[in-house]
């Protein structure tokens, strides 16, 4: 079942007042500028334990520094030409109201964003630019465009645990997975001379990983509280089917071809591979100790899923199904990105 509502600004829930601030273009303090060089293919791991990046090398495995992030960095996401990082920086005992933008090349942060009232921001991505990322004590979905440095939009899911979110390749939509209300919120992204509308998904207990094929056709989205997968069809917004996966299925990742996709199950200790097409299981890769975050480079080849609990991060051959060895990057590592092209 989903719930289709058009939004005017006072009816955007928990997030009205800060709504003015956002849309006249919230200024955030300026940054100094950082000479930049040619970027490098990177793998980037977030170390939420030590509050840091690792940045590596993809060809030799080896962690070629770490920086310094703000406190509990959960999620992360490279500019598209792989120069900067951005990390939002969630927060322990303490909320975190932060987004970290690091210079991968010279491997230091260029600024810290305060994001004000808006309090744990979790999933982050890069489309056109800018950087979306939910902000779950705000029940929320904002933008930050790098270029002006500044917080230009903002939208209240209405939904609690806003936590995880991704933008349909033709950028027209976004949607994002609630874990408290087991639903995902799709919202289609206007203009400001248009009326924003959201589509308010029913989905799983503990919906939690969440990502969109290549081609923008299906979402799966994985419910850590109930072992399940919806498949939405993004056409119609509705989910069409459901699917038993693991025990604690936590992390949802498309292979580059769109053929397979990949679901990490936190308790079970299994990496999952589902034949995209018809929705199968094909083979389940024993990983060990909490996989968690999941990343696919661009070519396909491997896969590297994060093992908080151990402090490793496992690599994955996607061609003979194996764990071919793992990494060190540091303390709970967990979100992951890659940087270059």
């Amino acid at each position: 079942m989903n719930r289709r509502i058009a939004l005017g600004p006072a009816a955007i829930s928990g997030v009205a007042a800060l709504a003015a601030l956002i849309f006249a273009g919230w200024p955030l303090p300026e940054a100094r500028a950082t000479g930049m060089q040619n970027a490098a293919p990177a793998l980037l791991v977030l170390n939420k334990a030590e509050s840091t990046l690792a940045i590596v090398d993809p060809a030799t495995l080896q962690v070629l520094g770490r920086v310094p992030t703000g406190e509990a960095p959960h999620e992360i996401i490279a500019s598209a030409d792989g120069r900067l990082a951005f990390v939002s920086n969630y927060g322990s005992a303490k909320p975190g109201n932060t987004i970290s933008v690091i210079d991968i090349a010279a491997r230091k942060e260029r600024r810290r964003v305060d994001l004000g009232p808006l309090l744990r921001p979790h999933g982050i991505t890069e489309s056109g630019g800018k950087i979306y990322f939910t902000i779950e004590g705000s029940r929320a979905v904002a933008r930050y465009d790098p270029a002006s440095n500044r917080v230009d939009w903002l939208m209240g899911t209405g939904q609690s645990g806003t936590h995880m979110v991704v933008v349909a390749p033709d950028k027209n939509k976004l949607y994002t997975a609630n874990t408290v209300s087991g639903s995902v919120t799709m919202i289609r992204l206007v203009d400001a001379q248009g009326t924003p509308s959201i589509v308010q998904i029913e989905a799983g207990k503990g919906a939690e990983g969440i990502d969109i094929s290549p081609d923008g056709r299906w979402l799966w989205v994985a419910h850590r509280g109930d072992g399940g997968l919806s498949i939405i069809d993004t056409a119609t917004d509705k989910v069409i089917e459901t699917l038993k996966a693991g025990q604690q299925p936590i992390r949802v990742k498309f292979t580059p071809d769109g053929k397979r996709v990949l679901v990490s199950d936190a308790f079970g200790g299994d990496l999952i591979i589902f034949d995209a097409a018809t929705r199968k299981e094909t083979k389940r890769v024993q990983i060990g100790s909490t996989p968690v975050g999941i990343l696919i480079p661009p070519d396909g080849r491997r896969a590297f899923v994060a093992q908080s609990a151990a402090g490793k991060v496992a690599v994955v051959n996607l061609e003979t199904l194996a764990v071919d060895t793992s990494i060190e990057p540091g303390k709970g590592p967990d979100g992951m990105a890659w940087a270059g092209r």
